[in-house]
């Protein structure tokens, strides 16, 4: 980013900047690194996708990489995330309901199964763009028996259109901090 660009950000923001633009060899792994965590099962309510979309933010601006690498790592990640949930989802099947991690977000799993009776397959789709689920529903899908190669068509597809938008987010971004330098 430019000085006139940084000099306009907050501290931290700054020192964020700083540390991509100076640990650049590191920023790449960053990206399909918080595209799997805010994707996987449990620390996905932890990790907000407001760090993948910073990180990929600064890595496109400060071009590090193009557009289309930081979709394509985008993707990796989330599709790694929600597999990881899916089968893991399969492996516990339904005895994870009595577990202390269902009991803790009682209220995410139901609105994740609610989803899940409601849409079938375009659950995939509607919950990859809902932040608040998205990392429960390839688990509940897993615990629920959906058909594995059914799963990986509807998520690839799912997730390969969410790095898209996300990559479309980062561009429109970048546009709106070209136009205020």
């Amino acid at each position: 980013l430019g000085n006139a660009a940084l000099s306009n950000m907050p501290i931290i923001e700054q020192v964020f900047v700083d540390w991509i633009n100076a640990k650049s060899q590191y920023a790449l792994i960053l990206i399909p690194l918080f595209a799997f965590l805010e994707a996987c099962v449990g620390v996905g309510l932890l990790v907000s996708g407001v760090f993948l979309l910073a990180v990929a933010t600064v890595v496109f601006a400060s071009q590090l990489a193009s557009i289309e690498t930081i979709v394509l790592l985008a993707f990796t990640g989330a599709v790694l995330g929600d597999h990881l949930g899916f089968y893991l989802g399969r492996w516990v099947g339904p005895r994870f309901h009595h577990s202390l991690l269902a009991n803790k977000y009682r209220g995410s799993i139901e609105r994740a199964e609610v989803l899940i009776r409601r849409y079938g397959s375009a659950a995939i789709f509607i919950g990859r763009f809902i932040p608040a689920i998205r990392s429960m529903i390839p688990a509940m899908l897993g615990i629920s028996g959906f058909k594995r190669l059914r799963y990986l068509f509807f998520d690839v597809l799912a997730c390969l259109l969410w790095a898209i938008a996300l990559g479309a987010i980062v561009m429109g971004l970048d546009i709106g901090f070209s136009f205020s330098k």
